[in-house]
């Protein structure tokens, strides 16, 4: 069943991209973004595919992946500081999202605050909801928007590359994305720490 899905989504992200260019990436990532599991497990690995042929430039393709995070983050972020909790309690369902999964992201939120929509963005289910607890609770909308791009743009750089790297063969790894998504996040976050650390180790100096 989980295979069907993949293969159902993979098709309708490959036609996406391939009819729309890079609009086709904002789109998508917008989507998955805005609390729609389209996954970016499949998204940007196709977007790397088309910067290996040639048809995208890495950069460019990255920018509009990561903007298409933000603003798909920004309209949730709105439906949550004007709908609340309600709203989504009422019509969550018509836009895929489960009760479970919100409760999760508003427990992660209560509990660690602000920071999480910054690391959620690199953590598995958590990075497609997060933006609607932050809306819920009020956080700053530019704060959101900071942490969202600063989250959102190791993620995408990281998968297109692996796309890019894999070639004809990206979507080859798909069935496995999912159970990767936690180490590839931890990994990314390890990597961000280790670059600060480092900077701040260099001005004590």
């Amino acid at each position: 069943m989980l295979e069907q899905l993949l293969t159902v989504l993979g098709e309708f992200v490959v036609e996406l991209i391939s009819s729309l260019g890079y609009f086709g990436v904002f789109l998508a990532m917008a989507i998955e973004s805005a609390c729609i599991p389209l996954p970016s497990e499949i998204i940007l690995p196709f977007t790397g595919y088309m910067v290996y042929i040639g048809h995208f430039d890495f950069w460019t393709a990255t920018l509009a992946a990561t903007l298409g995070n933000l603003f798909g983050g920004l309209v949730a972020y709105y439906v949550g500081v004007r709908g609340g909790r309600p709203f989504i309690q009422r019509y969550g369902h018509y836009f895929f999202i489960k009760e479970k999964e919100l409760q999760w992201t508003e427990r992660l939120f209560s509990r660690h605050g602000e920071i999480t929509v910054l690391v959620g963005r690199l953590l598995p289910v958590i990075r497609t909801f997060i933006s609607l607890p932050a809306g819920i609770a009020k956080m700053s909308a530019v704060k959101m928007a900071i942490y969202t791009v600063l989250g959102a743009l190791p993620w995408c750089m990281f998968l297109i590359i692996v796309g890019e790297k894999l070639g004809a063969n990206w979507n080859s790894l798909k069935p496995l994305f999912h159970r990767l998504d936690l180490v590839i996040g931890v990994l990314i976050l390890a990597g961000i720490g280790y670059f600060f650390f480092k900077r701040k180790g260099r001005k004590r100096r």
